[in-house]
């Protein structure tokens, strides 16, 4: 099979979406099947909206006669208006990965109907969906406003178990000492670090500390501005920023502490919750999207509704003062990470899928 797959800039960006995609294409080429990819370059969103006008590169992924071509949701506003023009260039079917809706983040008022706009336009242009969530695909069916082929194909989680036991993971939960809390993921507004800081603002001193990492540069306004707030409410000595760090330090970091908290307005899975969890760690987001999907609360983790920083500091409380109950937690939650699919098994879902769509468009 050979299959184009558009993206914004690198496939190697570090971000949940972007490995899902690089898994994927991983995957596919594992198959013995060729993989084209398409890079847009980064654009704000009114430039991003001017690509629509090149022709150029319609024709582009027309001459390279792939099979099916799958494009990422995040790069619709370039490609709302170009898809029907590409379909007159050629007759496979395109199938958007949908990671989550832009228009189901916040956004000022003014601007909302016109991001709802593009995105739907966007979402009946296409012929199919990959959804990784059911939340994301009842987002998806919402907006586009018809039923078109689908398949649900949640993250994976790594076929190779974290070396950590159950043992070592109850004695982590049981040792004396401020709760160890982790914030995984870009430094953007979406992902919630100012609700929980906040909330640590809330609880007493010497009750946790927060490790931070993720990539200051992704909004560096948002990054200043979190930094700033942590000095406002005196969190310096109680918040460690550690930025962006390679893989194996994240391993080891996620190894040391007791809870990841993501506190996301929306997300529509959350693989960082996952990788968590394979360390024993409670995973702790809101209501909003597909983390429920994953995270059972009471079981394996804790959902607050978004942006309520009260209830995440009630949770966390509660966290500290049941330490029992947060290792029994715990090891609920590694034992609900080896359950979870692999990203074999999600890479095994979308080709099928793919083939199917595939055949149909030459019957």
């Amino acid at each position: 099979m050979r299959v184009g797959f558009v993206i914004y800039g690198s496939l190697e960006t570090r971000s949940g979406g972007y490995l899902y995609d690089r898994k994927l294409v991983e995957f596919l080429r594992s198959q013995g099947d060729e993989v084209i990819l398409f890079s847009l370059p980064w654009r704000n969103y009114p430039r991003h909206l001017l690509q629509n006008l090149d022709g150029n590169r319609a024709r582009a992924i027309a001459s390279a006669r792939p099979d099916i071509l799958i494009q990422d949701e995040l790069n619709h506003p370039s490609l709302f208006w170009l898809n029907p023009r590409l379909k007159q260039e050629a007759r496979f079917p395109i199938v958007s990965l949908v990671h989550h809706l832009r228009s189901e983040e916040a956004h000022p008022p003014a601007l909302l109907p016109l991001y709802r706009a593009v995105e739907a336009r966007y979402l009946r242009s296409v012929d199919g969906f990959i959804c990784n969530s059911r939340a994301t695909r009842a987002s998806v069916q919402a907006l586009a406003e018809g039923d078109r082929p689908s398949v649900i194909a949640y993250p994976g989680r790594e076929a190779q178990l974290p070396a950590l036991s159950d043992k070592a993971i109850q004695a982590r939960a049981l040792e004396r000492g401020p709760l160890r809390l982790l914030f995984v993921g870009n430094l953007i507004p979406r992902k919630g670090l100012h609700t929980l800081l906040e909330a640590l603002a809330h609880l007493p001193p010497d009750m946790a500390r927060l490790t931070v990492v993720g990539d200051a540069q992704a909004d560096a306004r948002y990054s200043r501005r979190v930094r700033e707030q942590a000095l406002r409410l005196g969190l310096d000595a109680r918040v460690r920023w550690l930025g962006a760090i390679p893989d194996d330090a994240l391993r080891r970091v996620y190894a040391t502490h007791h809870a990841l908290v993501v506190p996301s307005q929306h997300e529509g899975f959350g693989i960082v919750y996952l990788e968590a969890m394979g360390y024993g760690l409670i995973a702790v987001g809101t209501e909003a999207g597909g983390a429920g999907e994953i995270i059972r609360p009471g079981e394996t983790g804790l959902l607050i509704p978004p942006g309520d920083a009260e209830a995440l500091a009630t949770r966390l409380l509660w966290l500290h003062q049941h330490r029992p109950e947060m290792s029994h937690m715990g090891i609920a939650a590694r034992r609900a990470w080896l359950e979870h699919p692999t990203w074999e098994d999600s890479g095994k879902r979308i080709r099928a899928f793919l083939m199917e769509m595939t055949h149909a468009s030459l019957r």
